[in-house]
């Protein structure tokens, strides 16, 4: 067998096609990308220059292989002689972390809003005295990052009250996720700024990123030092990015794909002067990348504004009462919103309350939580312009999901299938 090894080892091409991989058909059908070798050994180049690993690192597999994200760090990872483990129910994995104590894991931003959600659903039940003790250890912890990640020092005083913070409330924050994490690669959708910060101010640090399966992955990340949280960092080696007159981010390297699976329209389509059209909408500020929005998902209003809805639903999103948010816009006179509660937190809180209910669809109907949510989603929105603001909203008793066609299997929104399904309700918030 190892004679049989080496001869096809001997054959190999690093322009021959190594896999292909399905986009996720948000907006169409999914398209065979045709990723080469060559494009792999060139992402792994330029990994290695970014990202400190070695055969010590445990990363723990938790997105499907099918997502190029974590097919490609696989395979990074096998490359740099990691151990990786798999997890093979995602509801179990918090339990699994604790067991395993990987120093790596993929993840994509909907991770960190759950546990950032539970946090903060937790320390509202807490007593005042523990509340002050959670703020002070988070604030001592977002001090000494943000000195780190500018390499400069730690004073004595602070390194000394920092110790207590981590062995009070940082560290079992820290071991919630098995206490060994070095850094989450983060990429496949918005990452709010203000949950970032504090995965950050906790010590747990997050390489957000932005890539696409075009790309095989990565094209930007947070470096060691000096990133810009809001930011999905610098490209990586090699490759280069540019905005586009319409603000389109385009794409240039070796790490970018041969080209669509039997489709060479849709390929010649996506490439213009060498330059790969990633279909996103960014700003480009002293080299750090901001993503926008789709430039499908754009939406104009019937008043002429245009609205980028991921910065909408991110913004929203990321208040622990919410489990799911699809923003409304397009030719409509204002923004609305679908929004699926987080039931757990919302049964909760109308227990506190004494609120009954008899079902989640005569609780979601409740004024008191109709107007319990009008308050949040306006406290939430303040920073928005005034046409971003979300003015009308209905609440769902049923989340989206992959099986019922509103979802993508990485878990990205189908709007144009939730609009299709949902069009008396979203009709019924616009008076029609």
């Amino acid at each position: 067998r190892d004679q049989e090894l080496e001869e096809i080892l001997k054959k190999a091409d690093m322009n021959e096609l190594a896999t292909l991989i399905y986009t996720s058909g948000t907006t169409g059908e999914p398209k065979g990308v045709m990723l080469n070798h060559s494009n792999f050994y060139f992402s792994f180049q330029a990994h290695n220059k970014r990202l400190a690993v070695s055969d010590q690192d445990i990363s723990m597999c938790f997105l499907p292989l099918s997502h190029v994200f974590e097919r490609a760090w696989n395979y990074f990872a096998m490359g740099s002689g990691m151990v990786i483990t798999y997890c093979d129910d995602t509801a179990k994995i918090v339990t699994y972390l604790q067991e395993v104590k990987p120093t790596i894991m993929c993840a994509v931003p909907r991770f960190y809003e759950k546990i950032y959600a539970a946090v903060f659903e937790k320390l509202e039940k807490a007593t005042p005295s523990k509340k002050n003790l959670f703020n002070w250890a988070v604030e001592l912890g977002e001090q000494v990052y943000t000195r780190e990640k500018e390499k400069k020092s730690v004073p004595w005083d602070l390194k000394l009250k920092h110790k207590i913070a981590v062995k009070l409330v940082l560290g079992k924050l820290r071991g919630v996720v098995g206490g060994r994490i070095r850094f989450f690669p983060c990429a496949g959708a918005p990452l709010s700024k203000e949950i970032e910060e504090f995965f950050h101010s906790v010590g747990i640090q997050i390489k957000y990123g932005y890539g696409l399966t075009e790309t095989t992955a990565t094209v930007t990340c947070h470096e060691e030092y000096f990133y810009k949280p809001g930011t999905v960092g610098k490209a990586i080696y090699g490759v280069d990015v540019k905005i586009a007159p319409n603000g389109e981010i385009l794409v240039r390297g070796e790490t970018v794909m041969k080209g669509y699976y039997k489709k060479p329209e849709a390929t010649a389509e996506v490439f213009e002067d060498h330059w790969f059209k990633t279909g996103d909408v960014g700003i480009l500020e002293d080299g750090y990348l901001t993503i926008t929005d789709r430039i499908k998902d754009l939406m104009k209003t019937s008043g002429g504004k245009y609205i980028a809805p991921q910065l909408i639903e991110t913004t929203i999103g990321k208040d622990h009462f919410v489990e799911q948010i699809s923003i409304i816009g397009d030719q409509r006179k204002y923004v609305a919103a679908l929004i699926v509660p987080a039931f757990d937190a919302l049964e909760d809180y109308a227990r506190s309350n004494n609120i009954s209910w008899t079902s989640r669809e005569d609780l979601i109907q409740h004024p008191d939580i109709v107007q319990f949510y009008h308050d949040r989603i306006e406290q939430n929105q303040k920073e928005l312009a005034g046409f971003e603001k979300v003015k009308k909203f209905k609440l769902m008793a049923k989340q989206f999901t992959q099986e019922d066609g509103e979802m993508t299997p990485t878990m990205k929104l189908k709007r144009k299938v939730i609009n299709e399904k949902y069009r008396d309700a979203i009709d019924g918030m616009y008076g029609e």
